[in-house]
């Protein structure tokens, strides 16, 4: 048996030396790097429900090439995971015009996808739920199953106004984007990576910018999974360790929330968003569905929020590391959204931080500023972040209910600011 022959049984080492050096070692470091992420997810560096399915997914898809492209859209190599690009030449606007041309397209784009999802076996789950931001959704539902509202109607001005400051990276970096020729469509997605909320970033780049969403939203998970470990050097460069440990022992106005005055926050709420931004409605309906059924106290709802959250995350997870593929990752636009999502993170952080101090002056001295950092919605990892800073500082501090507020609020704001730009620039 020749060596031809014998890598042609193992296509995945033959497809590595078969294409570009650079793609080739790309494929070699995205292997080791979903390695790492599946690792650092075991240890609980990173989101383990997230990272590990989405760390295994990475290694496996670059792994596992090969002479396979029945499409003819990738050099003859492919995997047997999914294909984003599948369907994407159908114009209906075209063909509603009666283009012939556009109608032959359509067609061929039809007849390929419906192939593809015979094929593929996470193409099915990427087209249905995916690609259409129904996992977003689902995300939020479980999201909201988990949210205690009561912690936002406790000194609700002061927990908006800190989210508000938190989604400073979320508007300065539009700006910044468009420096580095993004679109406005475009630059406003990437933003959304300053509101540490995945879904939301899934959403707004379908909306916004479709052609690049899978690197955004993958970028986007990637970050989050690194706030819980980058945002404690943050906190510590701008927060001296005494302030970092005042206690809140006995805040003013404390008052006890029962369910069915955060059951009637969360209706009145939804409806008055879903009113104002039609355009995030199902992201609204989603996230306070989640918290009707907390505080509805149906143990049967609340299992079936459970179940949702942990599979549509399982499967966000696997299909985020599928998508990271070489070619995907050595895109020209990439390296630039990886620097403007790691600025809109930071620049978010910041914010909080900020606001934090304001409210920390207002109050005498009486308020802990690290609740500011928790407004970075990336719940509850930046309030979890906060109370472990504070208590390193002064074991006696404990903030996380306090953090909790903000940190609820800014999944409101963030998904306020996400409607705003779709409203404003989807049309």
């Amino acid at each position: 048996m020749s060596i031809d022959s014998l890598l042609g049984i193992f296509q995945g080492i033959q497809t590595l030396f078969a294409t570009e050096p650079v793609l080739g070692l790309t494929r070699v470091f995205l292997m080791f790097l979903g390695m790492a992420l599946v690792y650092l997810g075991k240890k609980g560096t990173l989101e383990p429900l997230l990272m590990i399915p989405m760390g295994l997914g990475m290694a496996t898809v670059n792994a596992a090439v090969m002479f396979f492209d029945p499409l003819n859209l990738h050099g003859g190599m492919g995997t047997l995971f999914l294909e984003p690009t599948a369907g994407a030449a159908l114009t209906s606007a075209a063909q509603a015009a009666g283009n012939a041309a556009a109608q032959a397209a359509n067609s061929n784009a039809v007849s390929d996808l419906f192939y593809i999802l015979q094929v593929d076996f996470l193409q099915p789950i990427y087209n249905f739920t995916f690609s259409n931001g129904l996992i977003a959704c689902l995300v939020f539902l479980g999201i909201g199953s988990l949210l205690d509202v009561g912690f936002v109607m406790n000194h609700p001005i002061i927990n908006m106004f800190l989210a508000l400051c938190a989604e400073f990276g979320t508007i300065i970096t539009l700006p910044i984007a468009k420096l580095f020729g993004f679109t406005t469509r475009e630059a406003a997605a990437i933003a959304m990576v300053g509101g540490a909320d995945g879904p939301m970033v899934l959403f707004t780049s379908l909306k916004l910018a479709p052609s690049l969403f899978v690197p955004i939203t993958i970028v986007a998970y990637l970050y989050l999974g690194l706030t819980y470990g980058g945002y404690p050097y943050l906190i510590r460069a701008m927060v001296p360790k005494k302030i970092r440990g005042t206690p809140m022992d006995n805040p003013p106005n404390q008052r006890v929330i029962t369910s069915g005055q955060k059951l009637a926050f969360a209706v009145i709420i939804c409806v008055f968003l879903s009113f104002l931004f039609p355009v995030a409605a199902p992201l609204f309906l989603s996230l306070f569905l989640g918290i009707a059924i907390r505080e509805s106290g149906l143990k049967p709802f609340q299992a079936v929020a459970d179940n949702i959250l942990y599979t549509s995350t399982l499967f966000l997870g696997l299909l985020l590391g599928v998508l990271c593929e070489a070619s995907t990752i050595l895109n020209p636009k990439v390296l630039p959204l990886l620097l403007l999502g790691m600025l809109a993170l930071l620049l978010s952080g910041i914010g909080g931080i900020l606001g934090g101090y304001v409210v920390w002056a207002f109050s005498r001295g009486k308020y802990n500023p690290l609740c500011g950092i928790a407004g970075v919605s990336c719940v509850p990892s930046t309030a979890k972040v906060a109370q472990k800073e504070a208590a390193a500082a002064n074991p006696q501090a404990m903030i996380l209910q306090y953090a909790l507020g903000p940190n609820i609020c800014g999944v409101i704001t963030t998904a306020i600011i996400a409607a705003i730009y779709v409203s404003i620039l989807g049309k």
